[in-house]
């Protein structure tokens, strides 16, 4: 059965004809040709008019504009032709359903004159013998409701079709928009994997630099320093790499990686293997903590340590040979307070924007970014006889 209403919905046109064959074969059988009043040569203008409510059945659905005008044209043919009413005039019925549920409006606005006036105009042109001038009335209106149903019925059918096409497409425009948003996530998440890569580069291979720097200046000197500096940048390098890989591995959409080991986000505890690891590459840092220290939520742990790696990356570039640096985290009962100033000779303010001093990093913009994102606030500039101060304050909760 399924498979029958599909076939007889994929063409409707033969479903059509074939009503229309049933309606041709009901009129020519109604022995309209034999009633009083029709004449011998009656069947000549009889076979015409059947036949050409026939093709308003078959053709309704593909043209029903113009078959509503060759109904109408149909019509008024019978009534001055004085051609009576046959089964084939079931046509008009369905004409201005059709049109009243796919036509244009004019159409529709067509057919709903039409329908009402053709019962009582039928009723004029063929009255009832001895019903009377009530009894034509009682007929007319009741031979007009079934073309008012139809009407109602049909622009019912319009109503419908058109709410189900509007819920398809707000359907549509809720999906595009899901998957815009989607891309603009997928976009900054990249963005902020970018910063990232840029921090994680930028530290560890400052770090592998000096220590590679000072291995080749003390390795004939002092074997076992450079030994030591050589085991520093082995062991940075693999940190970097580790980092590196955890988050290359979050670019790879559309691949899931089952077993797969994920090196956590560096928090708070980190800051002070940073500080340590920043000591063996030769920058004197004094790291200090304030208040009680306690768990905080993982984005503001990401950034107190980016924020720290960044700074004292940036002193190590532009901080001069002899430069030192200072570390404080102060905790406070709604936030974290970070402070990382050095005493080098410092370098245009320029410079700290960018990250560097060929202006590819991130350095103070990125900060800005990451600070702004948990609701904080910064404050960076140079200080009074030398260095340069980044002074932070991370709220708990972020700002609204």
């Amino acid at each position: 059965m399924q498979r029958l209403y599909d076939f007889l919905r994929r063409h409707p046109t033969w479903v059509d004809g074939s009503w229309a064959t049933v309606l041709l074969g009901l009129s020519l059988a109604s022995g309209q040709v034999d009633q009083e009043g029709m004449g011998t040569d009656r069947p000549l203008l009889i076979l015409p008019v059947v036949l050409l409510l026939c093709l308003v059945v078959a053709l309704r659905r593909r043209m029903p504009e113009k078959m509503l005008v060759l109904a109408a044209v149909v019509g008024v043919a019978q009534l001055v032709l004085n051609v009576y009413t046959t089964p084939a005039n079931f046509a008009m019925l369905l004409i201005v359903y059709t049109v009243a549920a796919v036509g244009a409006r004019w159409a529709s606005r067509l057919a709903l004159i039409g329908g009402l006036c053709a019962a009582p105009l039928a009723q004029i042109r063929w009255p009832a013998t001895e019903s009377g001038l009530l009894g034509d009335i009682a007929v007319a209106v009741f031979q007009t409701v079934p073309f008012a149903l139809a009407w109602v019925l049909g622009d019912s059918m319009r109503t419908r079709r058109a709410y189900f096409a509007q819920l398809e497409e707000r359907a549509a425009r809720l999906e595009k928009e899901r998957e815009a948003q989607a891309k603009v996530a997928v976009a900054a998440e990249r963005a902020r994997i970018a910063r990232e890569l840029h921090d994680v580069v930028a530290h560890n291979v400052s770090v592998m630099v000096v220590q590679a720097d000072g291995a080749a200046y003390v390795l004939d000197a002092a074997p076992d320093q450079a030994k030591k500096a050589l085991e520093t940048i082995s062991s940075t390098g693999r940190q970097a790499l580790a980092e590196m890989r955890r988050l290359l591995g979050v670019l790879r959409t559309g691949e899931h990686q089952e077993g797969g080991e994920y090196v956590p986000q560096p928090d708070v505890q980190q800051i002070e293997e940073l500080v340590e690891q920043c000591r063996g590459s030769g920058l004197p840092v004094d790291f200090k903590i304030e208040g009680t220290p306690r768990p905080l939520p993982s984005g503001v742990e990401l950034t107190a340590y980016r924020i720290v790696q960044e700074a004292l990356t940036n002193t190590r570039k532009h901080g001069g040979p002899n430069a030192g640096a200072s570390v404080r985290l102060v905790y406070f009962d709604d936030g974290l307070g970070l402070l990382v100033e050095d005493d080098g000779k410092g370098a245009p303010h320029e410079l700290y924007e960018e990250g560097g001093a060929d202006g590819q990093g991130h350095g103070l913009i990125g900060m800005r970014e990451r600070v702004g994102m948990v609701g904080g606030t910064l404050d960076a500039g140079p200080r009074p006889g030398g260095g340069f101060r980044i002074s932070a304050l991370l709220p708990l909760k972020p700002a609204h």
